[in-house]
């Protein structure tokens, strides 16, 4: 749209004057922009294209016995399902951003694209606005408050600092990156309640397209008191996109999905007991037949937001198939990927939390036992971290400079990240830079060495 004689002065004036232009001029100037978009203090197209290189931590591919009695010189390992070529699945420490962006522009690329690409993506974001890393956790008889590490609680800083603007911020480059990495024919579901649903709706619009929406799931569930303030919050959202809009070439995988319900009446089996009458539906977008997870469940794990694996198996059913990748890079406590590996799909799951990995790795190998007990291959994973890389990455290091240069930069940074975990933790240091003193209940206690805090756990 052309701009009159007196808007092009008004332009000047208030360029000039170093003022912000009303957004009326934004369409007029920018026609190509969306008639509606989402948009938040700081927004940019830029987004991370940085590679880290993976570093292994361990490999898990041959579960042994828990029976003594079984292990002998030949058959000390149970090699069902040893991978030794082929997908090795992939449970990925660190900052999902920075995993993300390697996995897109990095060599792992290759494998994945070797593979079928990723096929399916589902993501249970850190949606509780407030919340933080700390969570109760029970060891035996004994139950232990668990503290946010160093690198939660920059990653809490970063995605909540600013209210909403920082989580869409956060969320907003993660679902760019996972859209470029999947497949042509693949989904995204992406999991959120009442507290971010709209934004999110918004973010997806705008990045895979509103014409790539298939569905809104409504995930119902009971329990709970009642609330004299409002009506019960007794459901989340479940939004479905595909890498490419509906009805296009190459269209997404969707196999539909049966539900049970019961009919009036009963049947009578032959010994004369009676039993309800069940059949089957198809499953339409308001899901009330999966109940959550709970601690009487079999497969609890303890961690605060796991789902149900009935959900994840009804989403990895619909939107995959045998031997296709699967991927969650907000993994909490495994569930996507446990469901994957009993429904032979391969899968990444990455997370930044530490005790989330330990808890998916303990998962993940009472899954492969499980698997070998009933006579079934299990495929190997292993564990992988950016390690110093990220670490370098997050302090700043330019790889141009000369050695000399680079060491200087490298004290430099060390000396910046000292102090901002230092007034993090409103510490002191001590000890000749080894030891540090934090602040706890009023008081300032012992905490070191300092070089454990320097790690990424």
């Amino acid at each position: 749209m052309a701009l009159s004689d007196n808007e092009l002065r008004d332009v000047v004036k208030l360029l000039e004057s170093g003022k912000s232009l009303p957004d009326e001029y934004r369409f007029k100037l920018f026609a190509d922009k969306r008639e509606v978009e989402l948009v938040w203090n700081g927004k940019t197209n830029e987004i991370c294209n940085i590679v880290l290189p993976f570093q292994v931590i361990e490999q898990v591919d041959e579960p042994r016995s828990e029976n003594m009695r079984d292990f002998d010189q030949l058959g000390f390992f149970d090699t069902r399902g040893r991978q030794n070529r082929d997908w090795t699945n992939k449970l990925i420490w660190g900052d999902n951003k920075l995993i993300l962006s390697s996995l897109k522009n990095g060599p792992l690329r290759e494998e994945i694209e070797a593979n079928g690409g990723i096929k399916l993506i589902y993501i249970d974001p850190p949606f509780d606005v407030g919340a933080d890393f700390s969570m109760d956790i029970e060891v035996g008889d004994e139950q232990f408050h668990k503290q946010p590490t160093v690198l939660e609680e920059l990653a809490y800083r970063d995605t909540w600092g600013k209210g909403a603007d920082s989580f869409i911020a956060m969320i907003y480059e993660r679902l760019v990156l996972m859209r470029d990495l999947l497949a042509k024919d693949g989904s995204i579901y992406v999991h959120c309640d009442w507290r971010v649903n709209s934004y999110i709706r918004m973010a997806l619009d705008e990045i895979f397209g509103q014409d790539a929406f298939i569905n809104q799931i409504i995930w119902c569930y009971a329990g709970g008191g009642i609330s004299k303030a409002a009506y019960p919050r007794k459901h989340d959202d479940i939004f479905l996109y595909t890498k490419r809009p509906s009805g296009a070439n190459s269209a997404s995988l969707f196999h539909p999905q049966m539900r049970k319900y019961s009919q009036t009446g009963s049947g009578r089996r032959s010994d004369g007991t009676k039993y309800d009458l069940e059949a089957e539906t198809p499953c339409n977008d308001w899901w009330s037949d999966i109940a959550p997870e709970n601690t009487q469940a079999k497969t609890d794990t303890g961690y605060p937001t796991q789902k149900a694996e009935k959900l994840l198996e009804r989403i990895i059913l619909t939107s995959s198939e045998e031997g296709d990748i699967v991927a969650d890079f907000f993994c909490g406590s495994g569930t996507t990927l446990a469901v994957s590996e009993k429904l032979n799909r391969k899968w990444i799951g990455a997370d930044l939390g530490k005790f989330s990995i330990h808890t998916t790795r303990k998962r993940m190998i009472e899954v492969q036992r499980g698997l070998k007990d009933l006579g079934k291959d299990y495929r190997a994973f292993e564990i992988l971290n950016m390690g110093r890389y990220a670490r370098e990455h997050y302090i700043g290091i330019n790889p141009n400079l000369g050695e000399d240069q680079k060491q200087q930069q490298i004290a430099q940074r060390e000396k910046d990240f000292m102090d901002l975990i230092i007034k993090a933790y409103r510490a002191e240091m001590s000890d000749g830079f080894e030891t540090f003193q934090a602040r706890k209940n009023g008081r300032m206690v012992s905490v070191g060495p300092i070089c454990q805090l320097q790690d990424c756990s």
